[in-house]
């Protein structure tokens, strides 16, 4: 039996890359969406991260690497993490509609609410919520304990009793127009204030 609270961590940290893998098998092998040939586009990111970004779906470029937040958006988020100052290690991605489908109605809604096990897998401290769609969904998951959240950014919210919510504007929609990208910037900033408030482990 561990007994070091190291060794307790490694073993937290052994199960969620397991269960992460397990999940990844359970999404390559399912035949829920209609996508064709196409594979699912995978959540990326430190398995046991304290934040976890949502997405709705996912951009032609994370089509094609198969890798939310691939491309346009990651690289943003990348700078914009840097900028606040929180460690990338510390952040988890994934989307709702993981199905390349031509369009996100068509995802089947068991396929979705896949999301709740990712969560359950990752045991964030905080999901960082990327627009109205995904908020929906968000809201409609079976999470224990959960409460709804408000639709109003840079506003840290409860999720559960132990985990917060941010909501921000979506990012792919934020990338081609200056006053978008400001209101982006403006809800997401928030996210530094949370994380360096974060207790030390």
């Amino acid at each position: 039996m561990p007994t070091t609270d190291d060794e307790i961590r490694e073993k937290y940290l052994e199960r969620a890359i397991r269960d992460l893998n397990t999940l990844t098998q359970e999404l390559q092998g399912c035949a829920l969406c209609p996508r064709g040939n196409l594979m699912p586009v995978l959540g990326s990111g430190h398995p046991q991260a304290d934040i976890f970004l949502l997405k709705h779906a996912p951009t032609a470029s994370e089509i094609e690497e198969g890798v939310a937040f691939y491309g346009r958006s990651g690289t943003a988020l990348m700078k914009s993490l840097k900028r606040l100052q929180i460690d990338p290690l510390a952040v988890y991605g994934t989307l709702c509609v993981k199905c390349p489908v031509p369009d996100t109605t068509l995802a089947d809604p068991g396929c979705v609410a896949r999301i709740a096990q990712e969560l359950a897998i990752v045991q964030p401290k905080i999901v960082v919520v990327m627009g109205e769609d995904a908020l929906a969904i968000l809201n409609e998951l079976q999470v224990p304990l959960a409460r709804p959240v408000e639709a109003t950014p840079g506003v840290i919210q409860k999720l559960t009793p132990s985990v917060d919510a941010l909501y921000v504007p979506d990012i792919d929609g934020a990338l081609d127009e200056e006053t978008a990208k400001r209101a982006f910037w403006s809800a997401f900033k928030m996210l530094g204030t949370w994380y360096a408030d974060l207790p030390p482990y």
